[in-house]
């Protein structure tokens, strides 16, 4: 993970504002949501209990790195966003089912409506 990543990672953690060169973390603190902008661009937002994301209208490296550290720090292990024939997909946790599922990437897909945690 880049560095920028995880001071991004850590401003979520740490519900505060920052702003590193193409990258900015907002917390909202009314809605206690962060959300991430690439280049301006919305690509996520963080609640305590999901991860909603988009593409900012660009399906580039850089916005699918920032997505997957977002998801490796505040969503089910294994979940992500990855690309296959130049189309972007997520492996998403089913709560439902107790599996992974690969569903097409869509700007505002939620992780947090299937993939609640397993109660230990």
């Amino acid at each position: 993970m880049r560095k920028i990543e995880q001071q991004m990672n850590s401003a979520i953690a740490n519900s505060i504002d920052w702003k590193s060169g193409n990258t900015e973390v907002q917390f909202d603190a009314q809605d206690q949501v962060s959300r991430v902008y690439l280049h301006g661009n919305h690509i996520a937002t963080v609640s305590e209990d999901s991860v909603q994301l988009f593409d900012g209208g660009w399906q580039s490296n850089t916005t699918k790195s920032r997505l997957n550290a977002i998801c490796d720090a505040n969503a089910i292990a294994g979940e992500g966003v990855f690309q296959k024939n130049y189309t972007w997909f997520v492996r998403q946790y089913n709560n439902l089912t107790k599996s992974f599922e690969t569903v097409p990437f869509y700007s505002g897909l939620n992780l947090g409506d299937s993939a609640l945690p397993i109660a230990a």
